[in-house]
């Protein structure tokens, strides 16, 4: 198993050979050029340039880049790293370009160690903080029906396996997640619409209110209409 005491960030290129190892230290990986595909236990993931990856110590991995390729790689000490971390696919949007472009400079500047490390803890922070994908697809999409494989596909996770990580990393399964959030929006649009249940339903995908109301006494005990006016008064 590799060692790290350091923070490293450098390019970096891979072979057509798959290879596999794992170390104890964190990883991140964002592509330059080309694309990496790794397979870790529950993931099978083809690394291209919308997308960076972060790997968890102690994480074993094949990787290999069947075409021409460049990434900019940083390894983090795990002392660096908010507690027990899991593996995440993550859409390189604006501000992780940003962070990517910040990398490439800090890793020109091999004399001055402290601004890499300054900016690897604003990432691991973000790291802690930040949303998986297939969360913030819920988040965004909670009122469509959802599918398990589907969310299990965002993070490249086989079904069985992102349930259980689903549930370690929020405390509820995906189900109880998606119906909470939509308990809490149809308590919103009933205290602050004047809307009938059966726009509130229609506007939380359920086919009729006759459904919308059996799911909300199976959640609080009472009907949604009770709940208005108890709430309101």
């Amino acid at each position: 198993m590799q060692r790290l005491n350091q923070v490293i960030c450098e390019r970096r290129t891979y072979s057509k050979e798959f290879h596999s190892h794992q170390h104890d230290f964190g990883q991140f990986l964002f592509p330059l050029q080309g694309t990496l595909d790794i397979q870790t236990k529950w993931q099978a993931v083809n690394l291209t340039s919308d997308y960076c990856f972060y790997l968890p110590p102690n994480c074993n991995h094949h990787y290999r880049s069947v075409d021409r390729n460049e990434f900019l790689i940083l390894d983090i000490p795990i002392h660096y790293l908010p507690g027990d971390t899991d593996s995440m696919y993550i859409p390189l949007d604006k501000q992780w370009s940003s962070i990517r472009y910040l990398l490439l400079e800090e890793a020109r500047n091999e004399d001055n160690l402290s601004s890499l490390v300054d900016l690897t803890r604003y990432v691991t922070n973000k790291l802690q903080i930040s949303h998986s994908p297939s969360i913030d697809y819920i988040h965004k999409h909670y009122k469509e029906p959802i599918k398990l494989e589907a969310l299990a596909s965002i993070e490249h996770y086989h079904p069985v396996y992102y349930s259980a990580w689903f549930k370690k990393k929020t405390g509820k399964s995906p189900k109880a997640y998606i119906s909470e959030l939509r308990l809490k929006e149809a308590k919103h649009l009933l205290l602050a619409t004047d809307w009938s249940m059966s726009r509130i339903s229609e506007e939380l995908g359920y086919e009729n209110s006759s459904s919308f109301t059996r799911w909300f006494v199976g959640c609080e005990g009472i009907a949604p209409q009770q709940y208005r006016k108890l709430q309101i008064g």
